[in-house]
């Protein structure tokens, strides 16, 4: 499914992205002075692929950022109920150690948690930090 969606729809889109810089190398300026639009003093010349370029580099991370700042009550939730659960399975194998005890059974040891619901240190199944 990966290696459709890169031939599909990345390639193309490469292309395309190649096709407009190619056409648009001439310079445009970029002015950061609101005031003064005809002599700015923050002015900046660039080819326009390159400024596009670089806003959308600037979209994406902000993006990003505001996708990982919304997540955040969803992170601490999932940390929340790891640590309940984590909590639940020691009571559990402390309640079966209790009981296998009055049995008169032998103690049975109960392996520790392989990591969590996120797997070691945080990460989840593909090895991306939460």
């Amino acid at each position: 499914m990966r290696k459709f969606v890169t031939y599909v729809i990345v390639i193309p889109l490469a292309l395309v992205f190649a096709a407009f810089g190619a056409a648009n190398w001439h310079s445009v300026r970029v002015s950061f002075d609101p005031f003064d639009p005809n002599d700015p003093t923050l002015a900046v010349g660039m080819p326009l692929f390159a400024l596009i370029i670089v806003v959308a580099i600037l979209g994406v991370i902000a993006g990003g950022m505001a996708t990982w700042f919304g997540q955040r009550h969803w992170r601490r939730a999932a940390r929340r109920h790891e640590a309940d659960a984590r909590d639940a399975r020691a009571q559990l194998a402390d309640l079966q150690a209790a009981h296998a005890a009055l049995r008169g059974e032998p103690a049975r040891l109960v392996p520790p948690s392989q990591g969590g619901l996120f797997g070691f240190g945080g990460r989840d199944k593909q090895g991306a930090a939460l």
